[in-house]
């Protein structure tokens, strides 16, 4: 069991120096896209709720 472990980790620590991380740059300009799609999907189903919404009261009102 513990041999196991041992060449699990072993094997991790391997996989994790041919990982390619991303520069500085390129995580900043990820994180950017992924934060303003966000947003943008937030703003639409906020205004698709809005919309649904006032609708929705002026047909039970």
């Amino acid at each position: 069991m513990i041999g196991k472990i041992k060449l699990f980790l072993s094997e991790s620590r391997g996989e994790f120096k041919r990982i390619n991380w991303p520069t500085r740059k390129e995580a900043f300009r990820m994180v950017f896209i992924v934060v303003a799609i966000s947003v943008a999907v937030a703003v639409f189903l906020g205004g698709a709720d809005f919309i649904f919404l006032s609708l929705l009261k002026r047909i039970i009102s």
